[in-house]
């Protein structure tokens, strides 16, 4: 029997003798074949399989029950004497992408100890990508042929496997949970979990295997029990499939918008000022943020940010937790600055970490060790903080407490939340497993995340998390706009800019234009540039530009007002290839109704760039440079090294 989808994401599930199969250009339906990849404790693994989770028990044991229908999600129930599984398979009408995830129903008591959310076999290609990512140097992008990422291919299936993983609260931390493989088509995928995750790459029967998963026990300390008629929903994960990367790109993007949290209030994408990259750097005052804010309001911004530091009377970074303003650095309280905000027209933000306690907050006697992680009976304790349990009410009731007092009190339309511990593989507290722990947690404050759109629909919450370090959509899900790094200098940014919309949408990416005092006029317009095609977070020493420097910021600022309309619509494409953090001279597009196009050159003495784009009708929009096109090509040259251009197709 074959299940056929009628949607843009073409395939077909087949059913023989009680088992589903999901293969591609395979001949061969064998159990490594099989959808059903659930390893139960005490169960059979029976395959040379090395690490790999490739032919789990379920393979052998649950059989096909039926199927069916719910709008464009496609259920198939299969079971066996321990347990019932729905395999959820969400399609879309014009995106040539799926959704996948597992509801796992205990029928006895079982323990789980790896459910992989989506598993496709007979895959086909020759190079992979994989999303590499850390602190200040997000999304970089590098591929690999399967050889060179270790995966020959000598025998008919291998014990290797192309194996990138997170574990931990910073779920992008190493790697972003996404990756590509390329060949005839190209897939690309995300995994949607805000701690851990994995994905597995190898060869079983000639052919190539993909699995996609949130937490398993062998890769980080997750084990889930079960009783009987408890259920468990694994970690949605997110596959399309295109001719190209770029095909691709554009069929993530269109689904990532079906799924992104919009706040009305954002829906223009406002231009936003925050005062610490380059700029306070977490040291406000009364006398330093009036003058910061009138300067902000006349170079055209729409909210104002005050960032870290409000609270703290000298070192603050392990005394956290209280989020009151420290009194000698706002003699007439926090709410005089705020006015200011409002009467310059703007809306007032503020920066909070909710999710920890310093280890010498003035407030932790209010809080027992339930409300914190524990490993080996002990509090888990990372540079100074203790991690919050949002599965405890004593911790929402805590923070709806101090959210419910910025907002208003202090007016505030917008909250920068941050994320700067890594509280390691998850809790032993109330959990059957630490992965457990953690993964639930996660949820949680992901709910309670919810609950203040319901209280405040208006407003924004910012995903940071030490810049990108929770670049994820399960996060990204949930709030429209995310910090994408710390970066301080704006040569490296563009490069993390050149690629962020392969990390999230353009309209929820946030990159920081912070011009310098002694910046010459060419990085001025670097910084704008870099922030353009996406979100514009102001920041740097624009009290102490030379006026031609700040003209060039209230140009940019003007400019964004004019095309950011087009963003929510526009799709990224790379039409010299995939930027790489070596290259020197590179760009990214964004095709709406109009196409708009970054070029950036950086320290080398390349000076042009040929891309193959129609160049008969392009104009230079920002920047400085030349063009020479025809109906084939375009040719940007930048006779200034660390510049860039922006350009209208």
């Amino acid at each position: 029997m074959k299940i056929e989808v009628p949607y843009a994401f073409q395939t077909e599930f087949s059913v023989e003798d009680g088992k589903v199969y999901w293969c591609k250009e395979s001949t061969e339906k064998k159990n490594h074949y099989n959808i059903a990849q659930i390893h139960v404790t005490g169960q059979d693994q029976a395959s040379h399989h090395g690490g790999k989770h490739s032919h789990s028990s379920a393979c052998d044991s649950l059989t096909y029950i039926g199927h069916e229908w719910t709008d464009s999600t496609l259920h198939i129930t299969l079971q066996d004497e321990k347990m019932r599984a729905v395999y959820h398979y969400q399609f879309y009408k014009d995106i040539a992408a799926v959704r996948a995830w597992v509801t796992v129903t205990a029928q006895s008591e079982i323990g789980l100890e790896y459910v992989a959310s989506l598993a496709l076999t007979g895959l086909t290609g020759e190079t992979v990508l994989v999303a590499h990512n850390s602190w200040c140097e997000e999304g970089h992008w590098q591929r690999y042929t399967l050889a060179e990422a270790g995966l020959s291919c000598a025998n008919i299936f291998s014990t290797k496997r192309i194996l990138i993983s997170n574990t931990g609260h910073w779920s992008t931390k190493e790697y972003l949970p996404m990756g590509a493989l390329e060949g005839d088509q190209t897939y690309l995928w995300q995994i949607e979990n805000n701690g851990s995750w994995m994905w597995e790459l190898s060869t079983v029967q000639a052919g190539l295997y993909l699995h996609l998963s949130g937490p398993t026990e062998r890769e980080h300390s997750w084990y889930k029990h079960l009783q009987p008629g408890e259920t468990f929903d694994s970690v949605p994960a997110v596959l399309t499939v295109a001719a190209d990367l770029d095909g691709a790109v554009a069929e993530l993007t269109a689904y990532r918008r079906t799924i992104a949290k919009r706040v009305e209030s954002d829906r223009c994408l406002p231009v936003i000022f925050n005062d610490y990259m380059n700029c306070l750097f977490a040291d406000p005052t009364t006398e330093k943020e009036l003058p910061l804010i009138d300067k902000a309001a006349e170079l055209g911004c729409e909210y104002y940010v005050m960032d870290a530091g409000w609270y703290a009377d000298g070192s603050w970074w392990d005394t956290v937790g209280e989020w009151m303003p420290c009194d000698w650095r706002f003699p007439n309280g926090m709410k005089e600055v705020f006015d200011r905000v409002r009467e310059r027209g703007m809306i007032p933000g503020i920066w909070l970490e909710i999710e920890v306690i310093g280890i010498h907050s003035p407030i932790l006697n209010r809080f027992d060790d339930s409300c914190f992680f524990a490993r080996h009976g002990k509090r888990v304790i990372d540079q100074g903080r203790y991690q919050l349990d949002f599965r405890n009410k004593k911790v929402r009731d805590h923070a709806d407490a101090v959210i419910d007092r910025v907002v208003r009190e202090y007016g505030v339309g917008y909250i920068k939340m941050d994320f700067n511990i890594e509280a390691g593989p998850g809790t032993e507290r109330n959990a059957d497993s630490l992965g457990d722990g953690l993964l639930e947690h996660n949820r949680a404050y992901l709910r309670w995340i919810d609950s203040l759109y319901e209280r405040y629909p208006d407003l924004i919450i910012e995903n940071c998390s030490s810049g990108g370090l929770r670049a994820d959509y399960a996060m990204l899900a949930h709030h429209p706009i995310l910090s994408i790094t710390d970066q301080t200098d704006c040569r490296k940014m563009a490069h993390i800019a050149a690629t962020a919309a392969l990390t999230a949408l353009p309209e929820q990416v946030a990159v920081w234009a912070y011009p310098k005092a002694d910046n010459e006029e060419h990085l001025v317009i670097l910084n704008m540039i870099n922030a353009l095609p996406l979100r514009i977070h102001l920041s740097g020493q624009v009290m102490d530009l030379d006026p031609i420097h700040e003209e060039w910021i209230r140009k940019a600022v003007a400019l964004y007002k004019q095309i950011r309309h087009r963003i929510p619509q526009s799709v990224p494409f790379f039409p010299c290839g995939l930027p790489h953090y070596d290259d020197k001279i590179f760009c990214t597009a964004y095709k709406s109704d109009k196409t708009y196009l970054a070029v950036w050159r950086l320290d080398t003495d390349v000076e042009a760039l040929e891309i193959p784009l129609c160049g008969t009708h392009a104009k230079i929009l920002y920047g400085k440079g030349e063009l020479e096109g025809d109906e084939n090509s375009l040719t940007v040259i930048l006779p200034q090294e660390n510049s860039a251009v922006f350009l209208e197709l």
